[in-house]
């Protein structure tokens, strides 16, 4: 199961409230990513859960593609945002925290953990295969990104 499927919308009972409709607990499901790129009802939300919703919408739903917001696109970025934070230092109770404060969402840091095992893992992947193909410049930029993913 992708990482993106382990991040959850903060305090979903509250806007389903507020929006008088079902959103389900995932920020990544069909139904939640209808609501953010439509916008539909995001008016009835309170001012502190707009502006993050808003933004959220801002970093990762903006894309020129016609499948827009179903073109994977939101997803990579989300795993792109999720790596810089651990660029920045960030252990995976930190980048919960920091998501949650940047845009209501949440995941288990467990999970967090686990995806920075399972990139760190494929960036070793990456630089086997180079070593073995050749690709000196493939392989030390993979190590190099396994080495600041490991802190």
């Amino acid at each position: 199961m992708a990482i993106t499927d382990k991040i959850y919308l903060k305090n979903h009972r509250q806007i389903a409230s507020q929006l008088d409709r079902s959103v389900p607990k995932s920020i990544f499901s069909g139904a939640t990513l209808d609501l953010l790129f439509q916008g539909e009802g995001i008016e009835k939300l309170d001012e502190a859960t707009r502006e993050r919703v808003l933004d959220f919408a801002a970093d990762f739903l903006d894309c020129d593609c016609r499948n827009n917001p179903y073109c994977g696109h939101p997803e990579r970025k989300f795993v792109r945002y999720l790596l810089e934070l651990r660029e920045q230092g960030l252990g995976p109770e930190a980048t919960v925290d920091v998501m949650t404060d940047d845009y209501m969402v949440y995941a288990y840091p467990g999970d967090v953990l686990s995806f920075l095992d399972d990139s760190v893992r494929t960036l070793e992947s990456v630089e086997r295969l180079a070593d073995v193909d050749g690709a000196d410049g493939v392989e030390r930029r993979a190590r190099k990104l396994r080495r600041t993913l490991e802190g």
